[in-house]
């Protein structure tokens, strides 16, 4: 391997991603370093780690220093961390605790701020992850075979207006509606649920709206779509999802595309102007 190429520390979470993300890194060549965590990470990417270690939630100093013992030099964020278990503080250490409480708004960007702060405290540099997977950023346009009616459009504007909004009080990336009217905003409970609640009050054909957060860190969470999201949207009979062009992550496109135009949903890659 040569020699210029960082050396690569993943912070790996759960789902396809980090597997995903590994699998760039390595092919790029990197030495791939991974802390993983005891019951929320996808502890597949293990076979792709030059060195690894599997810590419990909050062992942020851990996590540092087994970082700086293998000479990682770039940051990696992958993968989905359950929320209402990250406030649960009882096994965190000092530098972990300072982290949480010395933010007032909890929010995801703020916390994920707040990590990133860390890490180059320790003179690590924080990298996106799409740097290493470019091919999952959702395009701009119809990806799918039906195009939104003029009705669904209407609310992927609004949509992306409320939540942008919503977004500069890092509330939640995605929101639920149909015909103007808002019936879910993700907060604790994640996309997959808000949709889930977002339709039953709503009822048929509702829209589905995933933002980047205006002033977020575009190191770390990005919105993200793929083939369970337009299956639980089918389950709620939603017909229609913008997200957010070229600041988005949508995996498996072409599977999740397919499954789609099955479904008779129609996805959007959304580009309107912050004021939309």
């Amino acid at each position: 391997m040569s020699e210029s190429l960082p050396v690569i520390g993943l912070i790996a979470g759960g789902r396809q991603f980090p597997v995903l993300v590994a699998q760039g890194v390595k092919q790029a060549g990197h030495t791939l370093v991974v802390a993983c965590f005891e019951g929320h990470s996808n502890l597949d990417v293990l076979s792709y780690a030059d060195a690894y270690e599997v810590l419990k939630l909050g062992k942020l100093s851990k996590l540092l220093a087994f970082f700086k013992r293998h000479g990682v030099e770039d940051v990696v964020m992958a993968g989905t961390i359950d929320k209402p278990r990250i406030m649960d503080v009882r096994h965190f250490d000092m530098r972990a605790l300072k982290v949480i409480f010395k933010n007032k708004n909890k929010g995801d960007s703020n916390l994920l701020g707040a990590l990133t702060h860390e890490l180059e405290q320790e003179g690590m540099r924080v990298v996106p992850p799409h740097q290493h997977v470019p091919q999952l950023l959702t395009p701009e346009g119809v990806l799918t075979k039906r195009a939104p009616s003029e009705r669904e459009m209407n609310d992927l504007r609004l949509g992306w207006s409320i939540g942008k909004e919503l977004g500069r009080l890092d509330i939640g990336q995605c929101l639920v509606l149909r015909e103007g009217i808002v019936s879910a905003v993700e907060a604790l409970e994640g996309t997959d649920e808000a949709i889930r609640r977002g339709c039953q009050l709503g009822g048929d054909e509702c829209v589905v709206v995933k933002v980047f957060k205006p002033g977020q860190e575009e190191r770390v969470d990005l919105p993200s779509a793929g083939i369970e999201t337009v299956q639980v949207m089918a389950e709620g009979k939603a017909t229609c999802l913008g997200i957010e062009a070229n600041r988005s992550l949508l995996f498996d496109r072409d599977e999740t595309v397919a499954e789609a135009d099955r479904l008779g949903i129609s996805i959007v890659g959304m580009c309107f102007p912050e004021s939309s």
